[in-house]
């Protein structure tokens, strides 16, 4: 136990965290059985198992990419607060 206490000091001091020895021994059990979880998983054979970076298949979920009609420059400045030339006209930031 004394072991985990110091982990899970370590782990606390790394995040910048400070915690109370109630939290402390709250959070050093939830990582031991999430630790533990971890070791049960790595007796399973995933020797035949493809390495995916999603749980589920995943498609192309954007639109096609086609040509069409966009905004006209004047609806696109319409509600610009300045505008000058056909272009927006932004407060100098850099000098």
């Amino acid at each position: 136990m004394a072991e985990a206490q110091f982990d899970i000091r370590y782990i606390a001091h790394l995040a910048r965290i400070s915690l109370s020895p109630e939290e402390e021994k709250k959070l050093s059990a939830q990582l031991g059985n999430i630790l533990g979880y971890i070791e049960k998983l790595k007796e399973l054979d995933v020797s035949k198992v493809e390495p995916t970076a999603h749980a589920v298949p995943m498609n192309n979920v954007m639109r096609a990419d086609e040509v069409r009609e966009s905004l006209s420059n004047e609806d696109a400045l319409r509600n610009a607060p300045a505008k000058a030339n056909g272009l927006f006209m932004v407060p100098k930031i850099v000098e």
